[in-house]
């Protein structure tokens, strides 16, 4: 899972982010409102949290902005304020959830697990399409058609999770680069290529009529070829 971390004072952003990543969370910072917003934009990220006094754009106008453009990422809002009246703008300003600092790691590491919950678009940890079922919680894949499965290696299970998800949309290198390595990685474009080749491999050892197609100077679509 994919988290925009956007808080501006560089000690809770450090904190955070190490937090986050002990937790097994991929995340990428921005340290302003207008980064934030651009970073939600890409489409990358499955959470994000964002801090409410932001020099750039706050918080509330972040999450009002991506929420016009029609972004579903849910987004968990962090303030010093505990006003009612700051919670309720939080929320209406589009926010799923609101944090007041500060507070316990326990606290915000059960929201970021229930906001999670809450985005999956599938049952029991279970993705499905054409003839496939990915299970995410064991990396396996399944070809419902014939039952043959086989274990998925990390980055081959992180690009079927996002074409799963994104099914029906062309994925470009530098999107499936991002939310695979990361923005702090210096992935390169090839590395994209060669998991492409091993998940393609896969696909085909358990007999799937689901292929992952190149679209020739743009990336990556999965279709199933039944359809």
């Amino acid at each position: 899972m994919r988290i925009l971390l956007a808080e501006d004072e560089q000690r809770m952003a450090a904190a955070l982010m190490a937090l986050l990543k002990q937790e097994k969370y991929d995340v990428d910072h921005a340290a302003d409102g207008t980064l934030a917003l651009s970073a939600l934009e890409s489409g990358l990220y499955d959470i994000a949290i964002l801090d409410v006094m932001m020099p750039g754009m706050n918080g509330f106008d972040v999450a009002r902005r991506a929420r016009a453009q029609g972004i579903r990422t849910p987004i968990l809002m962090l303030t010093a304020k505990s006003q009612l009246d700051d919670k309720v703008a939080g929320l209406d300003s589009g926010a799923d959830d609101y944090l007041t600092k500060p507070f316990q790691t326990k606290e915000l590491l059960a929201r970021l697990r229930a906001l999670g919950r809450r985005n999956m678009s599938f049952t029991d940890e279970r993705l499905q399409y054409g003839d496939l079922s990915l299970d995410t919680a064991a990396a396996e894949l399944t070809c419902t058609a014939n039952g043959q499965s086989v274990r998925l290696g990390e980055k081959e299970l992180r690009i079927l999770e996002y074409m799963f998800s994104n099914r029906g949309q062309i994925m470009t290198r530098e999107q499936l680069a991002l939310k695979i390595w990361g923005y702090e990685n210096e992935a390169e474009y090839n590395n994209v290529e060669v998991y492409m080749s091993f998940t393609r491999k896969k696909l085909t050892f358990v007999g799937s009529a689901v292929e992952i197609k190149a679209v020739r100077g743009l990336g990556y679509e999965l279709r199933y070829k039944n359809v």
